[in-house]
């Protein structure tokens, strides 16, 4: 899934007996310099995250805190700068910290320090200089859709508990709305920045199935609390969301889509920048293209190599097209998706691959109305510090019911073939992303309870597509490997197109086309793929992370010797929580 993006409380709409009490936004001030120096780092970060989840409650919630469910996010200049100054105090406890004590912290209380710190720059800069509040007409419907299927999807309270924070945050997404569209229309005229094109085109793409997802989905979420005063709250609510989101379809038809011509690149300093803030990738821009353009050049080869031993008697494309024709039927793709995942758990078992903390499977669904504009699977999974609810959910995105025939074969032809369907689950369920979850449940560090960085999520995802298939998985059938290496070749493909798209003036036409030209992707996928880059920029995650981690169990194994386990090093990885792969590196190698 996509990140969750929030700023600050709206305190307004709530009765004053589910309003927290009023106070100036002021984070504690840092323990005595006395004392164990991971217990004093302990004690700045508590109250330090514990602020700035009551300014992003939308992710708190997702988190799995949930003492902000019926708050939602503030993106007026003084909500923004609200965020801003806690996000700076707390910088500032950490660097007095870190000068104070930080020789005599131990080696975990160090990554736990630098990954703290490394939050704050990366919000500031978001903050600051990405600024997709005041750039893209899509941030704020999808917002208002994510905040409540959080509320939704999860069993994580009583239907009841629930239904209130969803009526008390439906009443504040119509300011939200209203506020997203004064953000974006101030920024229509602004030096440098701007409304890029491709953002009102996914609002306007995302927009029906939004309503359709408050007009359908949310009346039926609560069939046991939806009685009486509170079906009458909901349905007024929902009913102003609904009003809120045409109107805001209006703005974005009428006033933002004419004017819309800003570029949506960020511009090589600024997406250098980025990845140093997200990722603590420092390596030159130009570096990391060329690396991105190697890696796509093997795979290219592997994938010719691997269609040449199914048949030496058509060109790889022709091959790849037959094997890829061979996919369920739309209406029956999640329960062939559901089907497949226990046995990928006791393939891990089996191989003692990694540990499993749980032998809980995820449930399958239909992705929401909101991200179906630019994702085709998703895990949405309890978040750390959940600790009522263990439903994990496995999104994939069924093609539109509108489309024409040929239109849904080639989305499902080249999105849920079935050898690519494994690849899939293996990355979103077992062991990807699901595992990740599971692990993480286990971790007591508060900085990395609360650390997403993307190129160690969407890295050991992507690492294990290619390392489950190494171990067996599929009996070496060289169709599901060429399903695992045309995946590949997505991310890879994903890799080169977002550097060029953000700071080498590639065009999303020209990304489409080499989507399927250099990653032997569908019309559909590519569409799908060139829209997220635009506004995913760092997309590289995938890849490079896989890279790296392929690097570092390289590392391992000869370090170890006879020692060296796969089993070891994922249970290791896992272990560790997601932080950047040169602290990963570090903890490991130590």
């Amino acid at each position: 899934m996509g990140p969750l993006v929030a700023l600050a409380v709206v305190l307004g709409a709530l009765p004053a007996a589910a309003r927290p009490p009023k106070k100036d936004v002021v984070v504690a001030a840092g323990p005595a310099p006395s004392g164990d120096p991971a217990a004093q780092l302990e004690a700045v970060l508590g109250p330090c995250y514990a602020e700035r989840l009551r300014l992003r409650p939308t992710h708190a919630t997702d988190l799995g805190v949930h003492e902000h469910d019926a708050l939602l996010e503030d993106y007026s200049p003084a909500g923004v700068a609200r965020e801003r100054a806690v996000l700076a105090r707390c910088g500032q406890q950490l660097a007095d910290l870190e000068a104070r004590v930080g020789g005599a912290l131990g080696a975990d209380a160090q990554i736990d320090l630098a990954v703290a710190r490394l939050d704050v720059r990366s919000r500031l800069l978001e903050l600051d200089k990405v600024q997709r509040h005041r750039h893209l007409a899509d941030f704020y419907p999808d917002l208002a859709s994510e905040t409540i299927y959080l509320l939704i999807q999860r069993a994580f309270a009583p239907e009841a508990e629930r239904l209130l924070s969803v009526i008390a945050r439906e009443k504040r997404i119509p300011a939200l709305l209203a506020q997203g569209q004064k953000n974006l229309t101030a920024n229509l005229t602004a030096t440098p920045a701007g409304v890029p094109k491709v953002s009102v085109d996914l609002a306007r793409q995302q927009l029906p199935g939004i309503i359709e997802f408050f007009q359908s989905d949310v009346p039926r979420a609560f069939p046991t609390a939806r009685q009486g005063k509170l079906k009458a709250d909901l349905d007024r609510a929902t009913a102003g969301v609904v009003a809120a989101l045409k109107a805001y379809g209006q703005f974005v038809d009428k006033k933002l889509a004419p004017r819309a011509t800003a570029a949506f690149a960020l511009g090589e300093p600024l997406f250098h920048d980025k990845l140093a803030a997200d990722e603590m990738i420092e390596t030159p821009v130009g570096d990391l293209l060329a690396e991105g353009e190697a890696e796509l050049k093997r795979l290219q080869a592997l994938f010719k190599q691997t269609a040449t031993r199914i048949s030496d008697k058509m060109p790889p494309a022709q091959v790849q097209r037959v094997t890829a024709s061979d996919y369920p039927q739309p209406d029956k793709l999640i329960q062939n998706v559901q089907a497949r995942l226990a046995g990928l758990q006791y393939f891990l078992q089996q191989k003692k691959l990694v540990t499993l903390p749980s032998d809980a499977i995820p449930r399958v669904e239909e992705t929401p109305a909101y991200l179906r504009g630019t994702t085709m699977a998703s895990m949405f999974t309890p978040g750390p510090f959940e600790t009522r609810s263990k439903d994990a959910i496995y999104n994939v995105t069924l093609p539109d019911k509108a489309w024409p025939r040929d239109k849904v074969a080639d989305y499902m032809s080249g999105a849920f073939n079935r050898s690519l369907m494994d690849i899939v689950s293996i990355h979103e369920a077992f062991p990807g992303h699901y595992l990740q979850f599971l692990w993480a449940q286990k971790l007591t560090s508060t900085a990395r309870r609360h650390a997403q960085t993307s190129t160690y999520v969407e890295g050991w995802a992507h690492y294990t597509e290619q390392m489950m298939l190494d171990e067996g998985w599929g009996g070496g059938d060289d169709k599901l490997r060429l399903a695992q290496l045309q995946d590949a070749l997505l991310r890879a493909a994903r890799y080169v197109v977002g550097i060029r798209l953000h700071t080498r003036g590639m065009t999303l036409e020209q990304a489409v086309a080499y989507f399927q030209a250099e990653g032997y992707q569908t019309q559909q996928v590519a569409e799908v793929e060139a829209r997220r880059g635009a506004e995913d920029p760092t997309y590289l995650c995938y890849t490079w992370g896989k890279l790296r981690l392929l690097e570092l169990r390289e590392e391992q194994r000869k370090r170890l010797g006879p020692a060296f386990s796969l089993l070891k090093f994922h249970d290791a990885v896992l272990a560790q929580g997601p932080i950047p792969l040169s602290l990963l590196r570090k903890a490991l190698l130590r």
